[in-house]
């Protein structure tokens, strides 16, 4: 009975710290690609592209698909216009209200 409730005290702290810190980086990855649209070119895009890796992996392993494939398609709208030098700030704005849907 002690390892079941030490388990299950440990499932809550863990998922709600996992929740507090997916809800910052959320934020930040928004601020973030809504600057790359203005800049395709500046630093903060490439240093963007690992961050929505990490957090569509955390969503991945929430079984969050949605929010995972609209951070992968922001994702790709800036690998296009940072590497590819393909610029295209609509990509990158068109994806932003999913990102805030479905996440």
């Amino acid at each position: 009975m002690k390892y079941i409730t030490f388990l299950l005290l440990k499932f809550l702290l863990l998922s709600n710290f996992v929740m507090a810190d997916s809800i910052t980086t959320k934020s930040k990855i928004l601020n973030e690609a809504s600057y790359c649209i203005k800049d395709s070119q500046a630093q903060v895009c490439k240093e963007l592209i690992s961050e929505i890796e990490k957090l569509q992996l955390l969503v991945f392993d929430q079984n969050r698909f949605k929010c995972q494939s609209s951070l992968l398609g922001m994702q790709s709208a800036i690998i296009e216009a940072y590497f590819l030098k393909n610029f295209s700030n609509e990509r990158i704005s068109f994806m932003i209200p999913y990102v805030i849907k479905n996440c």
